[in-house]
């Protein structure tokens, strides 16, 4: 009796762990995503998915990879954007082929969704060939991952391309079947909602045909399952009824099993004071960890808003000295610019001043910010302006900064022949974008992030101090913005300035 309790007690403690272990973190880019409203702020709500789904990518997990990358895609079909719709579909299912888990099941699941997204895109479209391809391919991806869950949602997606391409009787039919899979497994809510959710689609698309077939069938299903409920409501009494007389018949169960169980709910109980005695002393500890931890994140703070303090005092008791060389020396002029950049990145990173705004014509300040680098291009660089003619309160002076840093290096790598563009987009009420885009080498993707960041690397100043961009991407924070690469831009680089008006 003693070793069948004990193995009772083990086996509870190896199923919270397991239960622990399945648990799945999701991300901070992954819960901020999903904390935008995308009604409110679409672009922000897809830029935080993408940038998840690469986050998780890098990270190997393909699962919650391919769910921000396909929320990221159905964002982007929202705003009618189907060219990078589909380009991120076709990251996302490269992700799930290139992953760790090479399951067939567990892939061919993951491909489904991305499937169904093409789906709802070519339904959109109306391309009813397109359309039945991916449902095919759905089909196909559904039965290879032996999911029941994707099957039922395969036969409610097949009633909906029915009835959209006006087959209604091939929808009715479909949709009967997957009612009575669905109540034969005595899953009524779940085929109430499938009813719901019909009908609610046939009155957003105006479908009075659609609205009033799935109405009727709603009601004739309605009124065969109340007969089945009943039945299984009589049938749940007689259960209920014998499991009752069972229990009266086991009231003469021997004393000897009922010390067992009480021996067990001891041993029990006292395993779990012990837990909670073990948990409280961990508790305990991270408590006066975490208290270290700040002291020491906050003698960090301070030491670093020294450091700042000394490189740039440093830097200003330099330039009257460097100012009496010859500045036409190239080393000369280099050690000036860098004096001069650890300055600036200096007064950014510690400056609490309020950035000041002035009402700019976008169009002519766009303009005027291309002419200035006509004269740096390469032979036959076509050179563009996308704004329009409107007003915009902005700091003139770091935008200016900003684009003409980003302008010059376009002038630097962009080939002859080649494209530079500078856009200009109104996301939102409050938000704004400039774009500037090239056709050079581009930026690998594992440095994107880097070249964001000073002193990353030793370099030869008459090369370039790599202070530039880290200074753009300040800039940008201090007038509550920001300053990212394209990921999705593949013809060369593009640059993105968010500003918040």
């Amino acid at each position: 009796m003693n070793k069948k309790v004990f193995f009772l007690f083990l086996g509870l403690l190896f199923c919270c762990v397991l239960v622990c272990a399945q648990e799945v973190q999701k991300s901070d880019l992954h819960q901020k995503a999903e904390a935008v409203n995308p009604s409110q702020d679409i672009a922000k709500a897809r830029s935080l998915y993408i940038h998840a789904f690469n986050d998780y990518v890098n990270k190997g997990q393909t699962k919650l990879a391919v769910e921000c990358g396909v929320k990221a895609a159905a964002l982007y079909h929202k705003e009618s954007f189907f060219k990078e719709s589909f380009e991120l579909l076709r990251r996302v299912d490269q992700t799930i082929n290139t992953s760790g888990d090479k399951s067939p099941s567990a892939q061919a699941a993951l491909h489904y969704q991305v499937t169904k997204e093409r789906l709802q895109m070519y339904m959109k479209f109306r391309k009813i060939e397109s359309a039945k391809e991916q449902l095919n391919t759905m089909e196909n991806q559904a039965n290879v991952s032996n999911d029941e869950s994707l099957k039922n949602d395969l036969l409610y997606n097949k009633a909906i391309f029915y009835y959209t391409f006006g087959q209604t009787a091939q929808g009715n039919a479909v949709f009967q079947e997957m009612a009575k899979k669905l109540t034969a497994s005595k899953e009524y809510d779940k085929v109430d909602e499938v009813y719901q959710t019909l009908i609610s689609n046939g009155r957003k698309s105006n479908n009075a045909s659609l609205v009033a077939q799935s109405y009727s069938n709603y009601i004739a299903w309605k009124d065969s399952t109340n007969a089945l409920k009943h039945a299984d409501e009589i049938g749940a009494l007689k259960k209920q009824i014998a499991d009752n007389e069972a229990t009266i018949s086991d009231k003469d169960s021997s004393l000897t099993t009922r010390w067992v169980i009480i021996i067990g709910l001891i041993i029990l109980a006292v395993a779990l004071a012990a837990a909670l005695a073990v948990g409280a002393i961990i508790l305990l500890r991270y408590i006066l960890q975490t208290r270290k931890q700040k002291k020491t994140i906050k003698l960090a703070n301070e030491s670093n808003a020294l450091k700042a303090k000394f490189i740039s005092n440093i830097s200003a008791q330099l330039e009257p000295t460097l100012q009496k060389l010859d500045n036409s020396t190239p080393e000369v002029k280099a050690l000036l610019d860098f004096s001069s950049h650890i300055q600036t990145l200096s007064e950014l990173e510690n400056s609490t001043d309020e950035i000041e705004l002035e009402e700019t014509q976008i169009q002519s300040f766009c303009e005027g910010l291309m002419d200035q680098i006509r004269d740096k291009v390469k032979s036959d660089v076509t050179l563009t302006v996308k704004a329009p003619k409107m007003g915009v309160s902005l700091n003139k002076e770091y935008v200016s900064h900003i684009l003409l840093h980003l302008l010059d290096n376009a002038a630097e790598y962009t080939p002859e022949g080649g494209k530079i563009t500078l856009d200009y987009e109104k996301r939102s009420a409050h938000t704004h974008h400039f774009l500037v885009s090239d056709t050079g080498c581009g930026i690998p993707a594992e440095k994107q992030e880097d070249v964001f960041k000073p002193f990353r690397e030793i370099k030869d100043l008459t090369t370039g101090d790599g202070l530039g961009l880290p200074i753009c991407k300040q800039m940008a924070l201090k007038m509550n913005g920001d300053l990212d690469i394209d990921p999705n831009y593949t013809k060369g680089t593009r640059f993105i300035l968010s500003l918040q008006s």
